[in-house]
């Protein structure tokens, strides 16, 4: 069994938020791929830096789980892409994690 979380930010790049309508499309497409999510609503912040430049996030995080590894990883490098030209973002990080189930 294998979690997939997906940190979804809150604006563009240029700080306007993003439409919630695309965040409750993305939630659909999880459902429809994978049978199931979690949403995680509550606002959480990343940083990093880049050289000696500081940047901040507002996200939150989807998760799933399922047991097949190899159609999870093509359907979530494919989104990846999708949601970096959709979401105007440089990059979007997703975590893959071992679970098991109890």
């Amino acid at each position: 069994m294998r979690e997939y979380d997906l940190y979804v930010p809150l604006t563009y790049n240029d700080g306007t938020p993003i439409e919630p309508e695309k965040l409750g499309r993305l939630k659909d497409r999880l459902l429809d791929a994978f049978g199931g999510l979690t949403f995680f609503p509550q606002r959480s912040e990343g940083h990093w830096k880049v050289g000696d430049v500081a940047f901040r996030d507002e996200i939150v995080i989807l998760r799933v789980l399922t047991a097949d590894q190899a159609r999870a990883r093509r359907f979530f490098r494919s989104l990846k892409e999708e949601l970096k030209r959709e979401l105007r973002q440089e990059e979007i990080l997703i975590v893959e994690k071992k679970a098991q189930v109890i």
